[in-house]
């Protein structure tokens, strides 16, 4: 299938883990992609390594800048054309505590994994809006309806993300611009073994113990979701979070 063809799928973090799958998707999909990362070298060498050159392209930007997020979006479509479709998939854990944490601490979080979200789509919008065609995909977390002791404040976040989503599907969509969410549980990432190594040897397999289908997702089956809601295929789905966690957020504890 080439649910994706003809389209221009910008994604944010789109050198590693879910965003590396998002991107390989979205190529097999018939998509032309670009995408951005803070991560120069890790970036350029991902882009080399898929072999696109005429259907990729990659530019280093801090997403939390809006300035390096438009100066991107600008050459992404001087060579690829128009944004069609968006992942806003970067993104940071957080380990703080809510007495000691600091304003700056605060600020930087919600600055990736949330105000980003916006500040990227506000870049592609306006073309979306001009075409009347367009889809926007946030990667949330199963954090945004249960967490865990020691992550704050990543549920906040990733719960104004959700909320943010439906906002933006309703502004947009009498523009026939769709905007939604998806959120993740357990995936085997970057990010995950950050979580399982500041925690004790054990952990990994008490998480793996109470999943209903006995392991954690990998990032293309995660990706799989994400290309979906991009595509015309889910053309009436819009202002909807999607969870993709295994059936881990549909069981009571014990």
């Amino acid at each position: 299938m080439a649910r994706l063809d003809g389209q221009h799928i910008l994604v944010t973090g789109g050198s590693r883990g879910i965003g590396a799958a998002i991107v390989e998707k979205s190529l097999r999909e018939g998509a032309r992609v670009s995408f951005i990362d803070i991560e120069a070298e890790a970036g350029r060498a991902f882009a080399d390594g898929l072999d696109a050159p005429d259907r990729v392209f990659f530019q280093r930007a801090d997403i939390r800048v809006a300035d390096e997020i438009a100066a991107a979006h600008d050459a992404a479509v001087r060579k690829l054309g128009p944004v069609t479709g968006l992942c806003n998939n970067a993104g940071k854990n957080s380990y703080a505590d809510p007495v000691t944490m600091t304003e700056a601490q605060w600020d930087d979080v919600f600055s990736v994994d949330l105000k980003s979200a916006w500040l990227v789509a506000r870049a592609v919008l306006p073309g979306m809006i001009a075409a009347r065609h367009g889809s926007i995909v946030n990667i949330a977390s199963i954090h945004a309806d249960m967490t865990y002791p020691s992550m704050f404040p990543y549920a906040a976040a990733k719960s104004g993300l959700v909320g943010l989503t439906r906002s933006m599907a309703l502004e947009v969509g009498p523009h026939q611009v769709r905007v939604n969410a998806l959120s993740p549980g357990y995936t085997e990432t970057f990010l995950v073994k950050e979580f399982f190594d500041r925690n004790d040897p054990e952990l990994r397999q008490k998480v793996l113990d109470v999943h209903p289908m006995g392991r954690m997702a990998q990032p293309g089956e995660i990706a799989n979701c994400v290309v979906f809601l991009l595509s015309d295929e889910a053309s009436f789905v819009t202002g909807a979070n999607w969870r993709v966690d295994g059936g881990l957020g549909a069981r009571f504890a014990g």
